[in-house]
């Protein structure tokens, strides 16, 4: 049987069972100690979390992660989903977690630089409050519509002259930042439908409750190979190689470039000789092939940084995110 990669996260999700944790197994010596003992560390399993359901790109990155520094640090990693909030609710977990090493995650870009706009200064999570191990990949952003809507580009909405209903990740993410972006410059009128990840919206948009949606490239290259639907954009700087006959958004007419990043991260206050065997035991799980090749199935650009690079990025998303929005009067805060 030959299996997509939306099949292939749907079999994660399937796997997942009742328990949202998925430990891998002990062998070849791998250490399943529950918790950290006496000794150099690790002693005992590294837990990692997840902000989001089981089969999205945060946790398939999270498990690739997961099992490569398994294999370098000699314990068990097992990975327990705790979605909510985009992120938010496992990272005020993993905030007031034990900084000894033995709980990290990765965690979204979004949640840092977009989320706070979209909240209140209560709910924000400050990237001050972790530290940061280094960085991993990009995630694009494409707009996408049904073949059978005929839409072929952003100007195709703009003729339409109606409403235009997108589907959105979900509220204070990059796919809500790129679409409201896009048609407050466009000029087109519209309306944002927020879904609790890629896989609903693309679901409601096959399913023509909304017009067009926002996603992950990685949600939605199968079902555009397929050709049930068509990309009318990315919202990547230049055309990426897995799509590389779809312009920017950029190339037609709009200044908009967001995209997804995510980077390794340890409660604050963890021991930097920790981080550093984490960090070397990460580096050494991105130059295998099998990671390279994970990256190339879900489109995923590498961008392995030092954490000083990583609060860079961030902080440059975040200045740009904030002023384009107060320049064109958007706001991105869920509507009561």
């Amino acid at each position: 049987m030959k299996f997509t990669q939306m099949s292939r996260r749907v079999l994660v999700m399937a796997a997942s069972g009742v328990t949202a944790t998925v430990v891998l197994t002990a062998c070849g010596g791998v250490k399943t100690t529950s918790s950290g003992g006496e000794g150099a560390y690790p002693t005992g399993n590294i837990e990692m979390s997840v902000g989001a359901s089981p089969g999205g790109s945060t946790d398939l990155i999270t498990r690739a992660i997961a099992q490569g520094l398994s294999k370098e640090l000699g314990v068990s990693v097992p990975v327990v989903n705790k979605p909510g909030a985009n992120g938010a609710l496992n990272a005020k977990e993993l905030q007031s977690a034990k900084a000894d090493g033995y709980k990290i995650a990765v965690q979204n870009a979004s949640l840092f630089t977009i989320t706070p706009l979209a909240v209140s200064a209560n709910e924000a999570v400050k990237l001050d409050d972790f530290d940061l191990i280094g960085g991993i990949s990009q995630d694009d952003y494409v707009l996408i519509a049904p073949v059978a809507s005929g839409y072929k580009t952003i100007a195709d909405l703009k003729k339409t002259g109606k409403n235009i209903k997108y589907g959105t990740t979900g509220v204070g993410t990059g796919a809500q930042l790129a679409s409201a972006l896009t048609f407050k410059q466009a000029g087109i009128e519209s309306t944002d439908v927020p879904f609790d990840g890629g896989a609903p919206a693309l679901t409601a948009l096959l399913g023509s409750q909304v017009d067009v949606a926002t996603i992950q490239v990685g949600d939605s290259i199968e079902q555009i190979k397929a050709r049930k639907v068509v990309p009318l954009a990315v919202f990547s700087a230049d055309r990426i190689k897995f799509l590389p006959d779809v312009p920017t958004a950029k190339e037609q007419g709009y200044d908009v470039v967001v995209s997804q990043y995510r980077f390794l991260t340890a409660p604050k206050g963890t021991p930097d000789d920790v981080k550093t065997k984490i960090g070397d035991a990460a580096k050494k799980t991105f130059a295998t092939d099998t990671y390279k090749k994970f990256n190339d199935a879900h489109c995923l650009t590498p961008i392995e940084v030092t954490p000083d690079e990583v609060k860079k990025i961030l902080d440059e998303y975040a200045t740009k995110y904030k002023a384009q929005l107060d320049q064109y009067g958007i706001s991105l805060a869920a509507k009561k």
